[in-house]
């Protein structure tokens, strides 16, 4: 057991500190997220919950030191179930949420109702979410033209992924992950570095042909997985895992990185250029044009940090479930407050009632003793002729 105070702080700690508060306080609820970046995701999305009632602090799991990640969050569940209704874990779901109960951490942040995940793989899944793209692309570029359709993209690159997700899931909910490992399933559904913008459509059929010769190299390969692969399709089907969504799912850096990245990358240079260009030609004089390009360049910003900004994943199906758990964890907060508020008054209510019985006889006592009553006098009454 650990003696030092910050080791032991858990959710009965935090409730009993907000019952020393005044009784319109606002309770504190602690929330740990897995690193600095979370920390701005989580408020945007715990921001809808705060009322005159309570507010969220959050903070990383790490206290006394800089130790940041999704196991050191939910580690003081699984080490001193530190967690409830007064403290919470914000995690990403990563693989977690797929494989349900098939491993220790998968069942933990599946059952635990104070453990909110992502329900995609991670936050740089929403931020890569299709509907948002252009507005990004527009924030970092000053240039509101159409480009390409982002979600018929993005739909058409998760379905031809989907079978080969499927098997990847498959592996790592049975322990045979190792011939088909997370590493070499994103290592062959990124886009080529030679992505073109006016030709989309060939970095897709270059991914196509990718995946079906790794399928077919895993079907002569573990032929034994075949039977069983419906099962998985089905099961991730029933939990809300659309094939046309199936990007959201894979590894966040890698979607990113080596998915949304080259995609929008090159459409931003392309739409700079066309601004600047309609600068220069519009200007009147050299001085207009070197002023306005100035002015021009001095407002944009990368395209990374237009994504980090958007806001566009807020109004997805999946935020709609987070909010849920997030409601539900309050529910159950509030719950548990409901009952500790009654037992403190039946508690309230017996010492009060055992304050009262101590008194009465303190009263008895001191009676006695003052010779109010004088016992030996108290005699039985006489029957008949008794003398």
């Amino acid at each position: 057991m650990s003696h030092r105070l910050t080791h032991n702080l858990n959710s009965a700690y935090i409730a009993a500190a907000n019952r020393l508060r005044p009784s319109k306080a606002r309770r504190r609820i602690v929330v740990y997220v897995e690193s600095f970046d979370d920390v701005a995701f989580w408020r945007q999305v715990l921001d809808e919950f705060e009322d005159t009632t309570r507010y969220f602090e959050i903070m990383l799991p790490g206290g006394h030191t800089l130790g940041k990640g999704k196991r050191l969050a939910m580690m003081n569940v699984l080490q001193a179930e530190q967690l409830g209704c007064e403290m919470l874990a914000c995690v990403d779901a990563d693989y977690d949420w797929l494989l349900q109960d098939a491993t220790e951490s998968a069942r933990l942040l599946n059952t635990s109702p104070y453990i909110i995940h992502t329900f995609v793989y991670a936050i740089e899944s929403y931020q890569c979410y299709a509907p948002g793209l252009h507005r990004a692309v527009v924030s970092a570029t000053l240039n509101d033209r159409p480009t390409l359709d982002f979600e018929a993209f993005l739909s058409a690159y998760s379905t031809i992924v989907w079978p080969l997700f499927v098997w990847n899931i498959w592996g790592y909910a049975t322990g045979n992950y190792r011939s088909f490992t997370m590493s070499d399933f994103c290592g062959f559904v990124m886009l080529d570095k030679t992505f073109s913008t006016a030709h989309p459509e060939q970095a897709l059929e270059a991914l196509r042909r990718r995946v079906n010769q790794k399928m077919a190299w895993l079907q002569r390969h573990r032929p034994e997985a075949r039977k069983k692969l419906g099962a998985v399709r089905q099961r991730m089907l029933d939990i809300g895992v659309k094939p046309e969504e199936t990007y959201l799912y894979i590894q966040g850096h890698t979607l990113m990185e080596n998915v949304v990245l080259p995609l929008l990358n090159p459409l931003c240079t392309s739409l700079r250029k066309q601004r600047e260009r309609e600068i220069r030609e519009l200007a009147c004089h050299d001085i207009q044009r070197q002023n306005e390009l100035a002015s021009y360049q001095h407002s944009q910003i990368t395209i990374e940090e237009a994504l980090r900004k958007s806001t566009a994943w807020l109004r997805s199906p999946q935020m709609d479930r987070v909010r849920q758990r997030i409601a539900s964890a309050l529910e159950t907060t509030t719950a548990g407050k409901d009952g500790a508020s009654k037992e403190a008054d039946a508690s309230k209510e017996a010492d009060t009632g055992k304050e009262a019985d101590v008194g009465k006889k303190a009263g008895t006592n001191r009676l006695f003793a003052a010779g109010s009553v004088n016992v030996a006098s108290v005699q039985a009454p006489r029957r008949g002729n008794e003398p």
